[in-house]
């Protein structure tokens, strides 16, 4: 006996390469999610689990009239017979469009908790609530009976059901949809029933109309909330003329005494995501204008948001301005009319082409419709003319039922009756014969005769056709048909304020300690040294600026760090280290620091006597890192930077160690973005490591010099600078003796 399996047999499959397999298999997928899941059909506006749910329930009974039902009942029912997949994906279809938040015009009428606006998907579980269809169901389900669609076997083949609804009114563009398919997706936003009417009765007049004539009709979306919509005019109209673009909604506000009051949030923002951001940005004191918050929304306000101000100076359009660029109190909605057209192939139309399809699509129902009826009534006619034959010859008819073994074909031949009247008059009791009067029968044939006429009549001019499409679409508009909710308000995009324009302007002392700690003093009469300071610790500098500026430090490598002034900790403490805000290279200790305006000028020196005028700007750094700022020599320290008021007529004064100090106009020196920068004062080659630079000053026209030394301190008037005058990088003049050993310098205006 052979070890061997015997080879298995390949007859009746099919050998193909993996490579073609997978290719096959993935574009089969792709296709079903594109045509059978994610996009609409352009004739009813509705995706496959969707059309299911809607005929499902019209087969349980539930319309708008019945009484509703449990929703697990319809559930039940969808993916039972139509739709094998999830039950709860299959309910929280159902759920949306019972929503009136999501849904413009809601196809189902929910009863229980089908969730909030607040949280859309808080509803409850389908056992708890019931649900019927809406009365604008009817216009998608009223003439489903009358031959107007096709009709395809449900997944098993048991039963059969609609590939499509009958829609009287293009509910595509009514309520909208969202879908993300492979390689594509859709986002169509709903629109207003009695405009979208407009457009179509517009176009079947003037089949020529331009996209900018039916924007005179349809002049945006119009979402479930009454938020604004501010997109331009001239935006709008591209996007309906391309099928693709963007919508910016902005919310609502009114002015209530001091309070301001949001009565109104954009589509699918949810009020407690808004209070959130705007409470995130008050903690982490962005927000300086708001005092509080509060959400006073109830059943009656579903949307009311108090914003408390300050004080009664904020100004609330600029607050707001802020607000609506920085949280969802202002959104952007991505337009991609991307649909399944008559074809049956996916494709982004625009709107002309949109209801131009839509319009051929209803031209054929109703076509469908009409020759089912007259079928119905040529049919009912031809019954009559039997049946008016037979009561003429009551007793003939009634002789041969009653003699004849077989009286089909023996009625047939003695009154010229087809099979069909045959079977009718045999099919009619006696009594009801009896009965009938022949009046009756020349009425209804006279009626039906009359609207046979009339079908025939319409069915063969296209005039007559669009008539009745129009009359239906006016005739519905005027039943379903409500005021635009989100109002047109053209508007620029909201710009979110810079940081410093928020905070308000107090003067402030900003503290840095010899071991790089930092904190603010409100005011500038701070006696900076008398502060406490940690044990071993003590003052090296203080700036005085304003709570909106920012503060920038300059550590021993030269690179220059900043933060927002307002964010510092406050002096009643001892600060907070600066290497918690920044990451200096290691070993780097802060040396000095600077405040002013982002184009104020600042001479910035080292103690090696090189230093260059820069703005401020130059110092601003978004990095944790820093950047790099003043190129040192080896050894070389930072000195405190010297603010300049006027570059044409400032004075810079520069002091050594050995006593040495020199005055010369700040115009002699260059401004420069960051570098060594140039020499200020000479410093012999032979003192080099002995002697350098311990301050430099900015003094203004008329202002005054103090020159600190010991506890001693002198005064020098902006004339007595003169003797002190020279060139720049010159060796300058010798201070008196007793003075010669500086500790700073202090400028006076």
């Amino acid at each position: 006996m052979s070890d061997q399996l015997p080879r298995p047999s390949f007859h009746g499959f099919e050998q193909i390469p993996l490579r073609e397999y997978a290719e096959r298999a993935y574009l089969d997928y792709s296709m079903y999610v594109v045509l059978d899941r994610a996009l609409p059909f352009i004739g009813d506006g509705l995706k496959p689990v969707q059309r299911r749910i809607v005929y499902a329930m019209s087969e349980l009974g539930l319309n708008a009239a019945a009484k509703p039902k449990k929703s697990a009942r319809t559930v039940g029912d969808v993916i039972g017979k139509y739709h094998p997949h999830g039950d709860s994906a299959c309910y929280e279809a159902l759920v949306l469009m019972a929503q009136p938040f999501s849904y413009r015009y809601p196809l189902i009428d929910g009863q229980g908790n089908f969730g909030s606006s607040d949280d859309p998907k808080s509803f409850a579980a389908m056992r708890y609530t019931e649900s019927k269809l809406s009365p604008i169901a009817e216009v998608l389900l009223g003439e489903l009976g009358q031959g107007t669609v096709d009709w395809t076997p449900n997944f098993d083949g048991t039963l059969e059901e609609p590939t499509w609804l009958p829609a009287r009114l293009p509910h595509l563009l009514l309520n909208g949809t969202t879908g993300i398919a492979v390689g594509m997706a859709t986002d169509v936003p709903p629109h207003n029933l009695g405009e979208i009417v407009s457009a179509c009765v517009r176009l079947l007049d003037d089949p020529d109309a331009t996209v900018r004539d039916l924007c005179e009709h349809v002049r945006g979306p119009d979402y479930p909330t009454a938020a604004e919509i501010i997109t331009p005019a001239a935006d709008l109209q591209a996007m309906y003329e391309t099928g693709s673009g963007s919508i910016r909604a902005r919310g609502v506000y009114v002015r209530e005494q001091a309070n301001i009051v949001i009565t109104e949030l954009p589509y699918q923002v949810s009020p407690g995501k808004v209070i959130e951001q705007i409470a995130q940005q008050m903690r982490a004191k962005k927000l300086p204008w708001l005092e509080d918050i509060r959400d006073e929304s109830d059943h009656a306000n579903p949307t009311r948001i108090v914003l408390v101000p300050r004080s009664n100076r904020v100004d609330a359009e600029q607050l707001m301005g802020h607000l609506f660029a920085t949280t969802d109190l202002e959104k952007s909605y991505r337009v991609n009319l991307n649909v399944i057209g008559l074809d049956g192939r996916p494709q982004v139309k625009s709107l002309k082409l949109l209801l131009t399809e839509w319009l051929a699509f209803r031209q054929d129902t109703v076509t469908r419709r009409l020759r089912h009826r007259l079928d119905k009534v040529e049919r009912r006619l031809h019954l009559l003319d039997g049946l008016l034959v037979a009561f003429l010859n009551l007793d003939e008819v009634i002789r041969i039922i009653r003699s004849e073994d077989a009286p089909k074909p023996v009625l047939m031949a003695r009154f010229a009756l087809s099979e069909e009247q045959a079977d009718y008059i045999l099919d009619t009791k006696l009594r009801q014969l009896a009965r009938l009067e022949e009046m009756k029968i020349r009425g209804e044939q006279d009626a039906l005769a009359a609207e046979r006429k009339t079908l025939i009549a319409t069915l063969e001019s296209k005039a007559r056709l669009k008539k009745l499409i129009k009359d239906e679409l006016l005739a519905d508009a005027k039943t379903f048909g409500d005021a635009r909710r989100s109002p047109l308000v053209a508007r620029q995009a909201a710009q979110a304020l810079d940081e410093t324009e928020l905070v308000a302007s107090e003067p402030v002392t900003v503290v840095l300690s010899e071991k790089g700690w930092v904190r603010a003093a409100k005011g500038h009469d701070i006696d900076a040294a008398g502060l406490s300071y940690r044990e071993g610790d003590g003052l090296l500098a203080a700036v005085r600026t304003r709570s909106n500026q920012q503060v920038a430090f300059l550590d021993s490598t030269g690179r220059s760090y900043s933060t927002a002034v307002h964010t510092l900790p406050s002096a009643r403490g001892n600060g907070e280290p600066l290497t918690g805000r920044f990451s200096p290279p290691p070993g780097a200790s802060f040396q000095a620091l600077a405040s002013a305006g982002s184009e104020d000028r600042l001479v910035l020196a080292s103690s090696h006597g090189y230093g260059f005028v820069t703005r401020f700007e130059s110092l601003i750094s978004r990095q944790k890192a820093g950047k790099a700022l003043l190129a040192l020599p080896e050894g070389g320290q930072v000195l405190q930077p010297a603010p300049v008021a006027d570059p044409a007529a400032d004075r810079i004064v520069v002091v050594t160690s050995a006593g040495h100090v020199l005055a010369f106009p700040v115009a002699e020196l260059p401004e420069l973005d960051k570098g060594k920068g140039n020499k200020l004062i000479e410093i012999p080659k032979a003192k080099r490591g002995t002697e350098q630079v311990v301050a430099v000053a900015v003094v203004p026209a008329g202002g005054k010099l103090l020159v600190a030394s010991g506890a001693r301190t002198m005064t020098l008037a902006f004339k007595d600078l003169e003797a002190y005058l020279g060139a720049r990088g010159s060796r300058g003049g010798l201070l008196p003796r007793g003075w010669q050993k500086v500790d700073a310098l202090v400028v006076e205006a």
